[in-house]
């Protein structure tokens, strides 16, 4: 995974997909900012989608693009959604994991009764 730079990161913390603002978690820490590159005073930023049916997208796509077009040095930004790479869980950071709390497979569950009474403590 690419590394965002830290001002793009900082930038677009306050970023929220709709169905994760309640909980406070961010588009970054979805996982959803593929990449940001700079070239003189142009942005262009990737984002993965959680489904390509996202009713939201182009709200986020709007945030993004005017969160990143407000940072010093940028005059015009540009926001492409990938189509080329899935978005899977795996792209969660560790604190948006928990707050979401995904659970693995059921095949990965070796005593699957076990683990959803330990799970409902």
């Amino acid at each position: 995974m690419p590394e965002i730079p830290q001002w793009a990161s900082q930038a677009l913390s306050g970023v929220y997909d709709p169905c994760c603002r309640e909980k406070g978690i961010s588009v970054v820490e979805m996982g959803l900012v593929r990449s940001v590159e700079v070239t003189g005073e142009k942005a262009r930023v990737e984002l993965l989608l959680t489904s390509g049916w996202c009713p939201f997208a182009a709200r986020v796509l709007t945030e993004v693009r005017d969160r990143i077009q407000e940072q010093p040095g940028i005059r015009e930004a540009e926001v492409e959604v990938v189509w080329d790479e899935a978005w899977t869980v795996d792209r969660l950071s560790p604190r948006a994991a928990r707050m979401l709390r995904f659970l693995p497979a059921p095949a990965q569950v070796p005593d699957r009764e076990a683990y959803i009474r330990e799970e409902l403590r």
